[in-house]
């Protein structure tokens, strides 16, 4: 699994893989075409309360977490679709925000990584 994290306005590179854009909102100054996405994965990204919510102050990153990962607990089946398609490539998750350190995208990878680790497990078991 190889799952890569990358703002949306930087050049497209070939190590990118399958590119993922997962923001609810299209990025401005973006030409879709230029983008060269597979993917535009808005049905993951936080809801607008949220994202709203988590802007107005930053400092609340681990109370932002945890509403966010309820959102995608909720969210079960977009997830899912999301997961397979990552346990199969290798994909950069695309995202709008100036902070690299605290945005969505980090708490999306690091979910879908354990969720693909677990489809993974599932998949050994029923091999055995």
């Amino acid at each position: 699994m190889d799952i890569s994290l990358k703002r949306i306005y930087d050049p497209v590179d070939s190590e990118d893989g399958l590119r993922i854009l997962v923001d609810r909102l299209w990025p401005r100054g973006v030409n879709k075409q230029d983008a060269a996405l597979a993917v535009w994965a808005k049905n993951v990204a936080p809801s607008d309360e949220l994202r709203k919510w988590f802007h107005r102050d930053t400092s609340q990153w681990r109370e932002f977490k945890k509403r966010y990962h309820a959102e995608l607990d909720a969210n079960a089946s977009h997830v899912s679709d999301l997961a397979k398609l990552i346990s199969l490539n290798k994909v950069t998750l695309l995202y709008g925000s100036k902070d690299e350190k605290k945005n969505h995208a980090i708490v999306l990878r690091d979910y879908l990584a354990k969720q693909v680790e677990a489809m993974e497990k599932e998949t050994t078991t029923l091999r055995k």
